[in-house]
Order: C-alpha cells, then structure tokens, then sequence
C-alpha cells in the first residue's frame, strides 16, 4: 500500500530529471544513513540525485549538482550531520537549495542525522566552529557564509525536525 503511495506521488512529480536531491556530507553519512535512504527511495521508484550515482565520470561536478538544483529536482532532503557545516561542497549545496526554494514550489526536508537541531539552528558546536574556520579560510567568500547565516529560510528549516540518533 505504502509503495502504490510512493508511485502515485512520483508520477505527480515526474516532469523533473530527478524526484528527490539528497545534500549530505559524505564523510558522515555516506556509508550508512544516506545510503540506506538512497536505496530505500530507489527501490520504490523514486528517481533520486547522489552525487556518487548521479555525476558521470568527466563532467564539472559543481555544474551537474547546480543544474540537478535549480532545474531537475522537485524534493530536497538535507541530511544534517555534526560536521556537514564543515563542508564548503555542503554549504554551497545548502544556499543553492535555500535561494531556489524563495522562488519555487519545491520542498525541502531536514533530517538530523546524530545532531541536535538546535545546534544546527543556532549554529553552536560543531556548526560554530565550522562557520569560524569557514569565515577564517574564505573571506573572500564571505557573501555565501552571510548569506547563510541571515537566511530566515535556513532558522524556517530548522522548525521542522525529523531526528535520526
């Protein structure tokens, strides 16, 4: 029943290359949690953007994940995880994310991977110091960190919370 479910929402949204985007850090996840989901969705038909699966051998990796953002996903799933702050890739991936969803009907979902949300919200621990390095090593691409940090959209994300231990 629950997979007749799956594959009537996917045909609501199949105009898109991709059904769902999954934005994760793979150091944290890749291994377990983000592969089990990306198996999972695969198995019930869900056409599902990872950028090991998806990017083909040769193409510019940060043009493929932009174009699988703004142009062929409808659903995107942020996995956050202690240290997905600390990724540049992560957070590029994140304001892409956050900027299309002002201007479209997309859906962006959360999930908290081994973190509480509040230190993803108010960006202490872990997320803090990734933010201070991150300031530290790029200040010339400070647009993207204060973009991220005044984003009412990023705190609006944090709301919603779906806690994986």
């Amino acid at each position: 029943m629950a997979v007749s479910r799956v594959h009537e929402a996917s045909a609501l949204i199949s105009p898109c290359a991709y059904h769902v985007f999954l934005s994760f850090r793979g150091a944290d996840t890749r291994k377990n949690f983000t592969d089990h989901l990306y198996r999972a969705l695969v198995q019930v038909g869900i056409r599902t953007f990872r950028d090991d699966e998806e990017v083909e051998r040769g193409n510019n990796i940060k043009d493929e994940i932009e174009k699988a953002i703004l142009h062929e996903s409808k659903i995107f799933i942020i996995v956050f995880s202690k240290d997905y702050a600390s990724s540049t890739w992560c957070l590029n991936e994140l304001v892409k994310i956050l900027e299309h969803r002002k201007s479209s009907q997309h859906i962006v979902l959360p999930v908290f991977y081994d973190v509480d949300p509040s230190r993803v919200k108010n960006q202490t621990g872990s997320y803090a110091e990734a933010f201070a390095r991150h300031e530290e090593n790029f200040k010339s691409e400070m647009d993207m960190m204060f973009g991220l940090k005044a984003s009412s959209s990023y705190g609006e994300l944090c709301k919603l919370e779906l806690k994986i231990s």
